[in-house]
């Protein structure tokens, strides 16, 4: 059996010496797809980055007009417009109108001509709406920026929508590539390039990368035939080869030696997911105050055939790295639609916290999946608390933001776990928006019978209050910690002292119990009376 075993290992090994060899185009394809793609979202970003900054340049102007202005029309009105004009790079036009589109004043005393491309869009976190109008003899079509002022006027900003000319877009770029700006609602703008080759597409590859104007309703994509790319790197297939040629005895020993030594666990995740053996395990959060039960962690549980349980240490990091942490989150998430909906119909005070990772705020669907699981459920989005690690940045700034506010316009609430372990400071949890923040269990376990000060602890307690953000404590495994933490005010909290994290049935039976449809837990009782 154990030759066996050794001639199999062999084998295996002899195969994977060759690899080099045969996977040189596979290699070369997804190194020339990373490097493209990277070039392309450059491109992409740096251009919705332009766009974004002439909205913002528009509403700012617009801004400072009406708040030097204490009328419309007047000599004052006209003179600040002029100055706003003078001193902007894009801002074209100032027009007083009403609702029937009647023109009282402009920022040059004639009609200004244009016409509607687009209906009337918000702006998250703005007062000012947005259209895309044509503008007189302007070929680029212009942003139209407009604030309501009075019961029946409008103030509108006009700046194109590019300073540049649209052919200049595709500079440093491939001449098959194509570049189209568009509203978030579908509609396009400007476009570069042929769209219906990419529009069209059935078995054709191509490379793509897309970007958002922040909060704007702009976004801009981009285009190219993979072929295209692909063979500017013709030379390096040679060299490749080559190369993998000069690795492949080297690797059957580096190969053999691996397998001799890895100790890393055999991981079969994604059948894993697909078969549901990823369980949700619910972790109580409880109220200091009252001892009853506030909501609860989702944490995730491999629940093996065999009966074995892993717990997610083991494979929580792997599932971020390939990309199966979002098929992983999507299953915990309809579990949990499925599992708490009759509870959260009895309890609608109840909050789920649900962990996303760093790759839901680069996918950006996360928002579209949460509400197709739960908008029709008894689970309302105001129940829902999404938990992002601190220990991790979120890269993609633009992205990550219009994932959080689409997440908060849903109704649903933004915790930072981890808090105090990471790269974090205030200034980066008050851009994030974040509702609630989790304390470490690190800084909790500082806590020990007869102690009066944690000076790190306390200053994380202040820091929240100073966010205005919610507290919650985790890793609480003593009486002294919980009533430490509630004498500062920390109302809410997690850890063995109350239950560690159990499945649905038993979770079940603790929230009727200590919500007042049974006779509260004993431990969670005297957390309370304490």
């Amino acid at each position: 059996m154990k030759s066996r075993y050794s001639h199999v290992i062999t084998l295996l090994a002899a195969i994977a010496a060759f690899f080099p060899v045969m996977a040189v185009d596979y290699l070369l394809d997804s190194y020339v797809r990373v490097r493209e793609r990277a070039q392309l979202q450059q491109s992409v970003d740096a251009l919705s980055e332009r766009v974004q900054a002439t909205a913002y340049d528009a509403i700012s102007s617009l801004r400072r007009i009406l708040a030097d202005s204490p009328s419309l029309c007047t000599p004052t009105f006209i003179s600040n417009v002029h100055r706003q004009i003078e001193q902007s790079l894009y801002l074209k036009q100032v027009l007083v109108e009403n609702s029937d589109g009647v023109q009282y004043c402009d920022a040059f005393g004639r009609q200004v001509s244009y016409s509607p491309l687009s209906e009337s869009l918000s702006i998250p976190g703005h007062t000012e709406t947005m259209s895309v109008v044509k503008l007189g003899d302007l070929e680029m079509p212009v942003l139209k920026l407009t604030q309501s002022f009075g019961a029946s006027r409008m103030v509108s900003a006009f700046v194109p929508v590019l300073a540049s000319e649209a052919d200049g877009l595709l500079n440093g770029l491939k001449a098959t590539t194509m570049i189209r700006l568009s509203l978030t609602n579908g509609m396009p703008i400007v476009t570069v390039g042929d769209a219906s080759a990419y529009d069209g597409r059935s078995d054709t590859e191509f490379v793509f990368a897309e970007a958002f104007a922040g909060e704007v309703p702009l976004r801009t994509e981009s285009a190219v035939p993979f072929a295209m790319v692909r063979a500017d790197y013709a030379d390096l297939d040679a060299s490749f080869t080559i190369v993998a040629c000069l690795m492949s005895g080297a690797f059957l020993v580096l190969a053999l030696q691996y397998v001799r030594r890895s100790q890393l666990p055999a991981f079969d995740l994604e059948r894993a997911i697909a078969a549901g053996e990823l369980k949700p395990y619910y972790q109580p959060v409880i109220n200091l105050r009252t001892g009853a039960l506030s909501g609860c962690e989702v944490l995730c549980r491999w629940e093996k055939k065999s009966g074995e349980v892993v717990p997610p240490g083991a494979f929580i990091e792997y599932a971020e790295v390939t990309g199966l942490a979002i098929p992983m989150t999507l299953s915990l998430m309809q579990q949990v639609k499925n599992d708490l909906s009759d509870l959260c119909r009895e309890m609608p005070e109840l909050k789920i916290s649900i962990n996303l990772f760093e790759g839901h705020f680069r996918d950006g669907t996360v928002v579209e999946d949460v509400q197709a699981i739960f908008g029709d459920s008894p689970i309302s989005f105001r129940q829902l608390v999404f938990e992002i690690t601190e220990r991790r940045p979120l890269d993609n700034s633009i992205m990550a933001n219009s994932v959080i506010s689409g997440l908060h316009a849903l109704g649903a609430r933004l915790a930072m776990d981890d808090a105090g372990t990471g790269h974090s400071n205030l200034a980066y949890m008050q851009t994030l928006g974040v509702d609630i923040i989790k304390i470490d269990r690190v800084f909790v376990d500082m806590i020990k019978p007869g102690t009066t000060q944690v000076p790190v602890l306390d200053g994380l307690i202040s820091m929240a209050r100073d966010l205005g953000t919610e507290i919650v404590a985790e890793g609480v495994e003593s009486e002294a910690q919980a009533l430490y933490l509630r004498a500062r005010g920390v109302v809410l909290a997690q850890g063995f002292l109350f239950a560690p994290a159990i499945r649905v049935g038993p979770f079940k039976e603790l929230a009727h119990a200590l919500n007042g449809q049974g006779k509260p837990l004993e431990l969670a009782a005297s957390a309370a009376a304490a």
